[in-house]
This record gives C-alpha cells, sequence and structure tokens, in this order.
C-alpha cells in the first residue's frame, strides 16, 4: 500500500503556514517559520493512536472501522498494513523496553506486542467481568500501564462488536512487575485520551461526556505513583468542543486532538499547563489523536478522520509519550 496522490493534500503551503495560529504570545515560541501542516496519507475511515517507533523510523496507527493498523514509514512516505484483523484497535503506545501496547474494541482487552511478533493479553476482565473497550494507553515510567475504558467500541458493530456493558467506566493501572490491576478513578464521564504531565505528578484525563461540556480533567498522582487524587476541571472546552488524544511536550503544554461539534475547531489546540489556550492547528478534518516523533521527537503526528498529518514544531513531546 502506498499513499494515495491526494495525500499532499496542498502542493505549496504558504510560510508561515496560516493554519497554524497563535492564541496566546507564549505559543510564538513553538511554531517553525518554514514548518508546515503535511497530510501523508488519506484514505482511512477513522484514524486513532498514533505511535512512533524511533529505532525504526517509522509510525503505526488505527484505522478503528477498517479494522486494521497502518504503518507509515519515515523514510519512503511508504503507508503498508501492518496488522490486519487488529481486533478494532484503538489507542496504542509503548512500554518502557519498546513493545507495542494497544487497546483492543473488538476482543475488550490491552494487549502487548512482544519483539518476536507474539501478542500478550495484560487485561481482558475485572472481577470476573468483561472490560467495555478500553480506548486510550499510557505508560509511565515506572512501568506501569495506565488506560481508560469507556463503552463507545460496543455501542455498535462499526468499531467493534455491540455488547452489553458489564463493568463501570474507569481509569485502570497495570503494575509493570506484578500485572496487579488498580481502578483508579471511576467517576469520570466517558474517560477517553489521558497522558501525564513531564514531572509524572498529574495526570491528565479527557471527560468526552462531561456535562453539559466536556472537559480535560487533571489528578494529581500520588509520590508512589499508586493513587491519584484532587480531581478539578483543567479545561472546560465549552459549547461544541470536543477533545480527544493529547499528549504533553517537555515544556507541559498539551497537545489535544479537537474538533466534531465544531467544523472551525477541527484540528489541534494547544494549551499551557495552567489550562489557557495558547495555540491552534486547523486541519479540514477531526483530530481524534496525536504523537510526537521524528528523530528529536520535534514532529508532532496528528490522526484526524480519514488522514494522517504531521507538523514539526520548536518543542519536544515527552519521552515515553
Amino acid at each position: 500500500m502506498t499513499h494515495p496522490p491526494s495525500a499532499g493534500w496542498r502542493p505549496h503551503p504558504r510560510y508561515p503556514d496560516p493554519l497554524i495560529e497563535s492564541l496566546d504570545p507564549r505559543f510564538d515560541h513553538y511554531r517553525i517559520f518554514s514548518a508546515a501542516v503535511e497530510r501523508l496519507h488519506t484514505g482511512c475511515r477513522w484514524s486513532e493512536g498514533p505511535v512512533w517507533f524511533g529505532d525504526g523510523r517509522f509510525l503505526l496507527w488505527s484505522d478503528i472501522p477498517n479494522n486494521r493498523i497502518l504503518k507509515w514509514e519515515e523514510q519512503t512516505g511508504t503507508v503498508s498494513l501492518y496488522r490486519s484483523p487488529s481486533a478494532y484497535a484503538n489507542g496504542h503506545t509503548r512500554d518502557r523496553q519498546g513493545r507495542l501496547v494497544t487497546c483492543e474494541h473488538g476482543a475488550r482487552r490491552v494487549t502487548r506486542t512482544n519483539y518476536d511478533g507474539s501478542i500478550t493479553v495484560l487485561m481482558e476482565s475485572y472481577n470476573g467481568k468483561r472490560l467495555n473497550s478500553p480506548n486510550d494507553v499510557v505508560v509511565k515510567s515506572d512501568g506501569s500501564i495506565w488506560f481508560t475504558d469507556p463503552p463507545f467500541g460496543i455501542l455498535g458493530h462499526y468499531e467493534g462488536h455491540m455488547a452489553e456493558v458489564e463493568l463501570p467506566q474507569a481509569i485502570y493501572r497495570i503494575d509493570g512487575e506484578t500485572g496487579n490491576v488498580t481502578v483508579m478513578a471511576d467517576d469520570v464521564l466517558g474517560p477517553n485520551g489521558l497522558c501525564f504531565s513531564p514531572n509524572e505528578q498529574q495526570l491528565y484525563v479527557v471527560e468526552s461526556r462531561g456535562q453539559p461540556h466536556r472537559k480535560i480533567l487533571a489528578y494529581d498522582v500520588s509520590p508512589d505513583g499508586l493513587t491519584i487524587s484532587g480531581k478539578r476541571v483543567l479545561i472546560d472546552a465549552g459549547p461544541g468542543g470536543t477533545p480527544d488524544g493529547m499528549r504533553c511536550d517537555i515544556d507541559g503544554n498539551l497537545w489535544c486532538g479537537w474538533g466534531m461539534g465544531n467544523e472551525a475547531l477541527d484540528g489541534v489546540m494547544v494549551f499551557a499547563p495552567d489550562g489557557a489556550p495558547i495555540g491552534r492547528i486547523a486541519l479540514p478534518e477531526r483530530c481524534a489523536n496525536v504523537c510526537f516523533g521524528g528523530a528529536k521527537r520535534n514532529r508532532l503526528f496528528m490522526a484526524a478522520s480519514q488522514s494522517l498529518y504531521a507538523l514539526y514544531v520548536n518543542t519536544q513531546g515527552v519521552e515515553g509519550g
């Protein structure tokens, strides 16, 4: 599979790219004059879960309704099929040993792909009941795996298999050494994207069914990393705002996939650590999730509806994110 001819999208973008907008002077530092938004691939049904493999110079991402994981190669721009069927894979990350960790809607589980390609099930049930549809996942520096489990993938047959909800929506932690599971929170309405601050003292979680608006919540993480507390609203998305997947840069800014409710907001929103909006990357499609990659972790990859986009920025993603 190669990228379709339309993947280029704009043959001659202007510099500076008008799609990159500063909402606050704090964002000016992160813009690169001659860097423009690029469309790397199109032809998906619902792009999600980008994850960068620096050692192989490639990116994987999910095309959930097509039940596949795609692979984009940095050196050639080639796109190929990495895994199909993928159990309707959604979010991905890598563990501290560099192995792929995946949330699977279809199998309702979290898995690890080992070096030899075999798959290990990390979690598929809790207290004898099946998970709903694991959505997004991050790995902390202590090796623990944190993921969200809303029911979105079992509400129909488009992104998984329709089924009954057996467990409350929750945020889970899997201990990296023992495999022991802890429910970190079960009071989030539609837990979705999540990430840690650079010092891992804060956990950010998207509440995608929040009322009256969707929100990004913040929690304090205990020094031993075993509990979270101090739940609060860091960002109120407002009318029509729809945050989804997100990642932090080394300065603590949040780069959040955005869109759906208001076409004018489709793309990526960037928030300072205090929750203030400082920048925006406009895309012609809703962005579901992002990650940082490239040799210097200074390239933002954006999985957006039918396409994959990228932009070089003057910061780096948090290592391990």
